[in-house]
């Protein structure tokens, strides 16, 4: 794992600021497309030596003022400013309020979640801790996700699934997409420091190589709580679904429902699970807006 994420973090935010969206003339023989220490230096009014202090890990601890500083010369939106201030935290060793209030990796679900996960049905939901285990979920989902081999462990894991299983490339036409946004949830939705999570992503670096690594490594990509997903499923079909991530922070879970994105999609959900046509309806698919 990389012992500097906060200067890599900002070294790759530097290069993927342009002078022309930094308000710079581009200039001549330019070695990067992105920005010139010295460029980011000036705008965030710190010294060229501090920044190199910062991206080459010999100073993790800058003030709020600098990160404020640098996050407004990078434009980084809330979210990215959110994280840049989170790797902060790690480099200096955790913030011992924040580490206290962490809760436990979970593998149960209170009664209260369990409730609102059976209202559910009959749609496809589950409920997941920070490393994607799947500690509970509708039997709707079990007859979306059984015949595509995500339940086969005694311990489902949605990573080591994705990552190991090459029923998942062959069932997920957006395999690449949604990958990503697994890891960058494992990346920025959980604990980096806790010890199930350090060991999962070893495993997968090991057994996944580069596939799984090069997109741990990544620290721009940060996770969505809305998407989509296209499913080649064996007996019901194509599928396009929608899905929905409520978080439960103080578990340390989330629960992610899928939802029909189509008329089509609803009635083959509605066969698979034994039901009349009707018992899902299509949700229309609406732009989601940036913010930051």
């Amino acid at each position: 794992m990389n012992d500097n994420e906060l200067g890599t973090y900002l070294r790759t935010w530097r290069e993927a600021v342009t002078p022309a969206e930094a308000g710079l003339p581009a200039g001549h023989r330019r070695r990067t497309p992105g920005l010139r220490r010295a460029e980011l230096a000036m705008l965030a009014g710190i010294s060229v030596e501090y920044l190199t202090r910062l991206e080459q890990g010999r100073d993790r601890n800058p003030s709020a003022q600098v990160l404020g500083a640098l996050a407004d010369a990078l434009h980084l939106s809330l979210k990215d400013r959110m994280v840049l201030r989170r790797l902060t935290r790690e480099a200096d060793g955790g913030d011992p309020v924040l580490c206290a209030a962490a809760p436990p990796l979970g593998r149960t679900v209170r009664p209260t979640v369990r409730a609102v996960l059976d209202s559910l049905e009959p749609a496809p939901a589950a409920v997941l801790n920070w490393i994607g285990d799947v500690i509970a979920h509708t039997a709707g989902y079990a007859r979306l996700v059984g015949p595509l081999g995500l339940l086969d462990d005694e311990r489902p894991n949605l990573l080591r699934y994705f990552f190991t299983d090459e029923r998942a490339r062959e069932t997920h036409p957006d395999w690449d997409r949604v990958a990503d946004d697994l890891v960058a949830r494992l990346r920025h939705g959980a604990p980096l420091r806790e010890p199930a999570v350090t060991e999962l992503a070893d495993e997968l670096t090991v057994t996944a190589g580069a596939e799984f690594a090069d997109r741990f490594a990544d620290l721009a990509t940060t996770p969505r709580t809305v998407g989509s997903q296209e499913i080649r499923h064996p007996q019901a079909g194509p599928l396009r679904l929608l899905n929905e991530t409520l978080a439960l922070p103080d578990d340390g879970q989330r629960v992610v429902v899928h939802l029909p994105a189509d008329d089509t999609t609803a009635a083959a959900l509605d066969r698979l699970n034994g039901r009349r046509p009707g018992a899902l309806f299509a949700v229309p698919e609406t732009p989601v807006r940036e913010t930051g």
